[in-house]
């Protein structure tokens, strides 16, 4: 049998939609609203692929079935029990991906580091972030009114006008300016300071602002606050400004996956000591274990307490697989591209399955005019998976659904069953 994995579960809509989230509009070859691209779509596809070849009645020499599971964003605990009371096909497909094969995955560390120290009573809300996987766009505190703290945080909103930028490891600096990325007003609770910036998937967090960062950066000078609340601001911005891991001691690249990446995504209180998750994507050779040390390490250090929540190990599908390099070919040979197989940061089902990769639907290239339509249907940090505006291009969900076609077609000769294990294979 081949097995093909999709899931109906998506992340929380966030913020600064133009369109409802869940009520699909439909504008030229594009559908937009969440999960549309991650990954409804690409699951009604598959179905699409299946009916054709039923109906063109193309002998297969394998059974094929579609998997739909309903868990996937939040741990894949589904998968964990399915494999453990059911038979698993003998070679699995995940349409979740960008083609052509991505035949390994980066591990997911997930935990939260918590303040030793509570904030003052100034402090009425401070939280940031909808999801573990996602960057947040939106971060905010609530304080307890009173004129000073009002004009010291208009002053701070001048000052930070000047600012020469805000510290935080991206290809995309944040713009010098941190003025513009907050907004002061008076509630009746309080002063509220809200900090806006880009969301992308946690797995790929270059190019995004962190929210989360933007805010702590913004109040950790602010003279009015109590001095154990601007030191553990300091701390959280500390610890929220970069994406490599370098703060905590965990910085690691290699060839096989590239680097390991790490963002804090979401900020809560509890009992009134800020805690702050972190999303980590280590390279597959990486020792979690010593990552997890190096944390615990960092956080005392800081005045915080780390605490591991979660740790998905590697997926990794053997690239010297006859599979790998078929579907790769095939792909290339389709669309008259040139592109290897790779390894990426985001999580599929593939991590819980055995003889599984990720192969598709992303990453094609776009007609001209799709191009031009999407410029003016989405923003910058718009529109892509756990963004605001999700959109998904149907004419290359329907290209894409040709190429599995032909990719079932030529995997009929095909042994399904994996060579000898690879050192770094870990499913």
């Amino acid at each position: 049998m081949i097995g093909f994995w999709n899931h109906l579960d998506v992340v929380p809509a966030g913020n600064d939609w133009e369109n409802p989230p869940f009520e699909p509009v439909r504008n030229g070859s594009f559908l937009q609203g969440r999960g549309v691209q991650d990954n409804k779509g690409p699951a009604i596809g598959i179905l699409y692929m299946m009916q054709c070849i039923r109906e063109l009645q193309l002998p297969l020499n394998h059974e094929l079935r579609l998997f739909v599971g309903c868990d996937e964003e939040r741990g894949m605990d589904d998968l964990v029990y399915y494999t453990a009371h059911y038979p698993t096909p003998a070679l699995s497909m995940i349409a979740d991906a960008g083609f052509p094969v991505c035949y390994g995955e980066k591990g997911i560390l997930e935990g939260t580091i918590v303040s030793d120290h509570t904030l003052s009573e100034q402090f009425l809300h401070f939280s940031g972030g909808n999801a573990s996987n996602m960057i947040p766009d939106r971060a905010q505190a609530l304080l307890v009114f009173s004129p000073e703290l009002k004009e010291a945080l208009f002053a701070r909103l001048g000052q930070a006008g000047q600012d020469s930028a805000l510290n935080q490891t991206s290809d995309q600096p944040l713009s010098q300016n941190l003025a513009q990325y907050i907004e002061i007003s008076q509630k009746k609770a309080g002063i509220q300071v809200t900090a806006r910036g880009i969301g992308k998937h946690s797995a790929f967090p270059y190019g995004s602002r962190n929210a989360i960062h933007v805010l702590c950066s913004f109040l950790m000078d602010v003279e009015t606050l109590h001095t154990t609340d601007r030191e553990i601001l300091k701390n959280l911005a500390w610890f929220s400004g970069e994406f490599d891991g370098e703060h905590f001691g965990i910085r690691y690249e290699d060839q096989i996956s590239g680097k390991t990446t790490c963002a804090a995504t979401i900020l809560t209180m509890e009992d009134q000591r800020p805690a702050l998750n972190l999303n980590i994507r280590y390279s597959i050779p990486a020792d979690s274990e010593y990552m997890n040390r190096q944390l615990n390490k960092a956080a005392s250090l800081n005045g915080m307490v780390w605490r591991l929540e979660r740790d998905s190990a590697p997926n990794y599908f053997p690239k010297e697989h006859p599979a790998v390099d078929l579907l790769t070919k095939l792909y290339c040979e389709i669309t008259g591209t040139k592109c290897e197989s790779y390894v990426m940061g985001g999580g599929t089902y593939a991590r819980k399955l055995p003889n599984a990769f990720a192969y598709g639907v992303g990453g094609m290239q776009e007609a001209p005019e799709d191009i031009e339509l999407r410029s003016q249907l989405v923003r910058p940090g718009h529109g892509g998976a756990h963004e605001p505006d999700e959109i998904l291009n149907v004419r290359l969900l329907t290209q894409a659904m040709k190429i599995y076609t032909m990719s079932v077609i030529a995997l009929n000769d095909c042994p399904l069953k994996l060579p000898e294990c690879h050192a770094f294979c870990r499913s």
